[in-house]
C-alpha cells in the first residue's frame, strides 16, 4: 500500500494574461434653457460637481452663451448618478434645467 502523502505531484503554474480594460467614460453636459437662472446653474456646479466658484462661473457662461457646458467626465455609473441628481435638484426648486451624458 502506497502512502498518498509520499507521492510527489508536480504542479504546473500557468500564467494567464489578465487584460484590464479602463472603464468607459462619459461627458456630463448641462443644457441651456430660458428659465433656469445663472445663479442656480453655478449652485448646481458647485454642489453636485464640486467645482470651485470661478470654474463654475465659466461653465455657466458656456451653458448660457453656447447652449451647453461640460460639467465633468465620469465613469458610466457616476455620470448617470450626476444626471439624476441634477434633475432632482432642479425639479425640487422648480427649474427645468436639463443634463445629459454622452460617451467620450
Amino acid at each position: 500500500m502506497t502512502n498518498p502523502f509520499s507521492e510527489h505531484k508536480e504542479d504546473t503554474l500557468v500564467e494567464d494574461e489578465i487584460e484590464t480594460k479602463e472603464p468607459s467614460m462619459y461627458k456630463v453636459i448641462l443644457l441651456n434653457d430660458n428659465y433656469t437662472t445663472m445663479d442656480f446653474v453655478v449652485l448646481v456646479l458647485e454642489q453636485i460637481f464640486k467645482k470651485m466658484p470661478a470654474e463654475a462661473q465659466q461653465i455657466m457662461l458656456n451653458v448660457h452663451e453656447q447652449g451647453a457646458g461640460l460639467a465633468g467626465i465620469y465613469t458610466k455609473d457616476v455620470a448617470e448618478t450626476k444626471v439624476a441628481l441634477v434633475h432632482k435638484f432642479a425639479r425640487d426648486r422648480e427649474f427645468p434645467l436639463k443634463c445629459t451624458m454622452e460617451a467620450v
